[in-house]
């Protein structure tokens, strides 16, 4: 047992997805948000709020700067954020003026919700990559499976045989709409969270739309007509659609492991796990976890609804609850996706089943 099982030194094996972990590590959230102070620097030279050779500096000093983690650790654990000691190695190396430039107008929160909303939606897209392979994998599978039948079980009882497209259907349909999903929150879970001190922008005077829309465009997120400080809905229907797609692979991993039964024999698995105990078994490993994993999600997903009660205009209780639910949901979702394309191209379905 741990407190890490996505990046621990084996159990990563089982519910780890390397892919998905580069976007949660240090240096993967760091360059993102050096990657909004560059923008914010280049959208204020456009609006006339900074100099153009200011701005030009910090994006220099952005793109060649190699933090002290430590520094950052210390003066996190001290501000409850990162930004503050990040912004002070930063302007180490900055002429004063230039130094004075850098973060002008914006706050701590609009870095950190940069670069989470950044990287998610780097996640959504790669989630999304997985899916539709997925999708494609049961699509070519009905197609070979042709007029089969199974035997349709209701309440884990035999009932009528059925043709197995159908089952098929019920597998590849739920991904199809979570992919149709992705891209209606998309504008909502992936916006430019950019407010300022106490979220109205006012640092920024009557540019302060302009240069938000600047920002956005440049680290590609949605533009936001005010700051989503203390909204966090769209977070919140991020965090349900990665608990929708391990609840789908849920489904599919758990119809499987029913199938696979020696008592049912409808499918047959090539490749299964081996017991220490009973060396003639071949365990279900990859349908068990994706049942797991929808559970799993299913239990977070609640406290990141927890997460919606930001008192006033921030809070940093709610806010830092984010930052422990959503990564770990992420990363649920990509352990499912890749599951679930390795399970999918060891399955077949047997020989004898034609519905009796």
């Amino acid at each position: 047992m741990t407190a890490a099982v996505f990046s621990h030194p084996f159990l990563a094996g089982l519910l780890g997805d390397e892919e998905l972990s580069s976007y949660f590590t240090a240096a993967s959230d760091i360059e993102a948000m050096l990657a909004f102070e560059a923008a914010l620097a280049e959208a204020e030279a456009a609006e006339g709020l900074i100099p153009a050779d200011a701005a030009a500096a910090i994006a220099a000093r952005t793109a060649g700067f190699t933090p002290d983690i430590a520094g950052l650790a210390a003066g996190t654990a001290r501000d409850g954020v990162v930004v503050p000691d990040l912004l002070r190695q930063l302007r180490a190396d900055l002429a004063d003026d230039h130094a004075a430039a850098l973060h002008k107008g914006a706050t701590s929160q609009d870095v950190i919700d940069a670069s989470m909303a950044m990287r998610m939606q780097g996640v959504s897209l790669v989630l999304d990559r997985r899916l539709a392979a997925l999708v494609d994998g049961l699509a070519e599978w009905s197609i070979a499976a042709g007029d089969a039948e199974v035997m349709a079980h209701t309440r884990m009882q035999a009932a009528r045989p059925t043709r197995f497209q159908r089952k098929l259907s019920a597998w590849s349909d739920p991904l199809v709409r979570c992919r149709l999903r992705r891209e209606e929150i998309a504008p909502r879970a992936f916006a430019l969270r950019f407010g300022g001190a106490v979220g109205d922008r006012a640092g920024l005077g009557g540019t302060a739309d302009a240069v938000a829309n600047r920002v956005a465009q440049a680290v590609g997120l949605w533009p936001a007509p005010g700051s989503l400080h203390s909204d966090r809905d769209g977070i919140v229907e991020f965090g349900n659609w990665l608990s929708l797609i391990t609840g789908a692979l849920g489904k599919f991993g758990q119809d499987v492991a029913l199938s696979l039964q020696n008592e049912i024999g409808e499918l047959t698995l090539q490749g299964g796990g081996g017991s220490s105990a009973m060396p003639h078994k071949q365990n279900p490993v990859a349908a068990e976890v994706l049942v797991t994993l929808a559970r799993f999600n299913a239990t977070l997903v609640s406290g990141l609804h927890q997460s919606l009660v930001h008192e006033n205009e921030r809070s940093g209780a709610a806010w830092t609850l984010e930052w422990m639910i959503l990564p770990q949901m992420a990363m649920a979702a990509g352990a499912a996706t890749r599951t679930a394309e390795d399970l999918l191209g060891r399955l077949a379905l047997s020989e004898g089943a034609d519905g009796g």
